[in-house]
């Protein structure tokens, strides 16, 4: 009587199994991902402008920020996220120190302002210039790189020997020639007239103000109150741990990759606008990747004065998300409340206004910010940032599911 052969499972079969293995759950995605490894010169031009609405204006130039507690939440992102993935945000250099940290695959900065665009166009071309740290902070502010500084050197120690030296007119003619060659000779990017004007704008307020520079710099043509450039880039977290993008030369060098290849895009666009922030992702959609990080700064406070916040909610809720999606928000952002069943409960309540959706669904916006009778009110330095699951916050944009946790 012939026996069955009984069949061991040797090497091969574990291997075959562990590849297998590899096409389900979120390896599947890492693997289908269609995320270039850089873009080409002409591809990144063209999808900025792609995916770019008409610009708007904003109270400030915004060339700095203002927010003293940017760096507080960055140990919760990169506990929850890991690295790689997709970041989005908004306004200047803030956006950096993130980066840094989450080491994103790609990035795009979408800001209501041309002028923002004109701002992470000429840090593109500085982060390709400058060799380390102490050569990009000698180029963004046109003065000599003091010749003691060495690469060991912390964010504080770099500003403070610059803050010594005198600024150079000879330097900011010269840095900003090399900028435009950057840009329109090495990159090829058709800038008109007035894009070269408003990057020259931009480097003049550097040069000018120097490390000194600040949110409202430039405002009736004086140097500004409130946090410095300086100030920003040697603040430590509670952990005396430096970690601004000017921390150390790998932080630095995490935006210089990027930038050299072409993945750090700068996008005009209103977050409530009708194109710019569903293109991006669509784009992104399309190449099976998720949003990893969203940073808002307050930009949701100001939504929700013209009554727009809805509008952006809705164009949020179509980006491609994950459970891990997280929005960074400083201390005046807006948040729509947990419902029953959302992880987490609602920041301090201060001020709130109701929104009442198409299907008769009504939620509550509420503000975590300084208020007055009139209503929320600016701050001049946003003291605290915090984090808040994307797909928890637009919750109220989905589309209703039975039983419904909203009033009617």
């Amino acid at each position: 009587m012939t026996q069955p052969r009984r069949l061991v499972a040797g090497p091969a079969v574990f291997v075959v199994a562990a590849v297998l293995a590899l096409f389900a759950g979120p390896a599947a995605d890492a693997l289908r991902a269609d995320l270039p490894a850089r873009l080409s010169d002409q591809d990144f031009w063209a999808l900025s402008l792609e995916l770019s609405e008409p610009g708007g204006s904003f109270q400030s130039d915004n060339l700095v920020s203002n927010e003293t507690g940017f760096q507080g939440v960055i140990p919760e992102l990169t506990s929850r996220l890991g690295e790689g993935g997709v970041y989005l945000g908004v306004g200047p250099e803030q956006n950096f120190t993130y980066i840094a940290a989450l080491k994103p695959r790609i990035v795009f900065i979408l800001d209501i302002r041309r002028g923002n665009r004109d701002l992470h166009l000429m840090y593109k071309a500085l982060f390709e210039l400058a060799a380390d740290r102490a050569e990009f902070v000698s180029l963004l502010f046109s003065r000599p790189k003091p010749a003691f500084l060495t690469k060991d050197a912390s964010a504080r120690e770099i500003f403070a020997a610059f803050g010594a030296v005198a600024p150079s007119e000879e330097d900011y003619q010269r840095n900003l020639a090399r900028i435009w060659e950057v840009l329109v000779k090495k990159h090829g990017i058709p800038l008109s007239s007035e894009e070269l004007e408003g990057i020259k704008f931009v480097y003049a307020n550097f040069h000018e103000f120097g490390p000194g520079i600040t949110y409202s710099s430039n405002r009736n043509g004086r140097n500004g109150t409130g946090v410095t450039y300086a100030s920003l880039m040697g603040r430590t977290n509670t952990d005396g741990i430096e970690r601004s993008y000017l921390a150390n030369e790998e932080n630095f060098n995490v935006l210089k990759r990027l930038e050299a290849a072409n993945l750090l895009v700068p996008v005009v666009g209103n977050f409530s606008g009708p194109k710019a922030l569903r293109a991006v992702g669509t784009w992104l959609r399309d190449r099976n990747v998720k949003v990893s990080a969203y940073y808002l700064s307050n930009v949701e406070e100001y939504l929700s004065r013209d009554g727009s916040w809805l509008n952006f909610c809705g164009n949020a809720s179509t980006l491609p998300l994950d459970d891990k999606s997280t929005f960074i928000r400083s201390g005046t952002g807006y948040r729509a409340p947990a419902s029953p069943g959302q992880r987490g409960a609602a920041s301090p309540v201060q001020s709130t206004s109701t929104v009442t959706l198409p299907d008769g669904r009504v939620f509550t916006v509420m503000s975590a910010g300084a208020t007055s009778a009139g209503g929320v009110t600016s701050v001049g330095g946003l003291t605290t940032n915090r984090t808040g699951l994307m797909r928890d916050d637009l919750a109220p944009c989905a589309p209703p599911k039975l039983p419904l946790s909203f009033s009617r």
